[in-house]
């Protein structure tokens, strides 16, 4: 399809935020977009009021679509999982996104669907329905014990969010990575839903890739790793790392804004 024929797409990417997924997304499905590139400011690390001129909540990602032809106004979304799936229904290459939904014989039936596309459309929802809150918890408490937080305090908030960590973040975490691990244990694929790549590893990325870099401060791990603990879990993220839309999209962000950092 020549270019003139696509619908006009920009993505309001943010830094050190869940974006990037969609940027991926984007690059698997081939389709001219455009970013703005937006930061959040250093002390606070909220996104700038700008981006509410966009969308009312102002966060990230947002995407505007905007059809061909004459006077066509263009439409906003926001929320990973709608703009996902959203692009998915609208783009010849979204098919190869979303695993084989029934099976043989059983079509439009209930329970007829395959198992690698209800794990897609239940990953689809997870991502940040189930996982990310816990994480996004975690860095909320971690300021907690931040130079940002007065020195004469700083001990009492220390120990609170120490406690919070033990008691509730780590072992749901925990929880999570677990079944995670026995979930890539059980796919009829090395992916989460398959053999192929699909559009719920894209949005699974973010909590994993970036998670990483958090796990290991919310308790103990076997062998002083949760790497170690959960090593499906861990090649899983390799393998996300490696791909070449995975690698496209943190190019893209370097390109344009110099640097790339997958971080909570």
């Amino acid at each position: 399809m020549p270019a003139s024929e696509h619908p006009k797409i920009k993505l309001y990417w943010l830094s050190q935020s869940r974006s990037q997924r969609i940027i991926w997304l984007l690059e698997e499905l081939k389709v001219p977009y455009e970013l703005e590139v937006f930061h959040r400011d250093e002390n606070t690390l909220m996104a700038p009021r700008e981006l509410e001129k966009v969308h009312a909540l102002g966060k990230s990602p947002i995407i505007s679509i905007t059809p061909t032809g004459k006077d066509a106004k263009p439409i906003i979304l926001a929320e990973s999982g709608f703009i996902a799936q959203y692009l998915l229904d609208h783009t010849s290459e979204g098919q190869n996104l979303m695993p084989k939904k029934w099976q043989d014989g059983k079509e439009n039936t209930i329970a007829g669907e395959t198992e690698d596309w209800l794990r897609y459309a239940y990953y689809m929802h997870y991502a940040e329905g189930s996982l990310m809150p816990y994480l996004v918890f975690a860095l909320v408490i971690s300021r907690l014990k931040s130079p940002q937080v007065p020195f004469l305090i700083r001990p009492i908030t220390s120990i609170i969010a120490n406690r919070i960590i033990g008691m509730f973040l780590y072992p749901n975490v925990k929880k999570h990575l677990s079944f995670i691990n026995d979930q890539l244990a059980s796919s009829t694929g090395k992916y989460l839903c398959g053999k192929t790549l699909c559009a719920a590893d894209i949005l699974m990325s973010f909590p994993l890739i970036a998670g990483d870099g958090r796990f290991n401060e919310l308790g103990s791990w076997k062998d002083g790793s949760w790497r170690s603990e959960f090593p499906k879990v861990w090649e899983y993220v390799q393998l996300l790392l490696a791909e070449p839309g995975y690698k496209k999209s943190v190019a893209k962000v370097e390109e344009i804004d110099g640097k790339f950092e997958a971080s909570l």
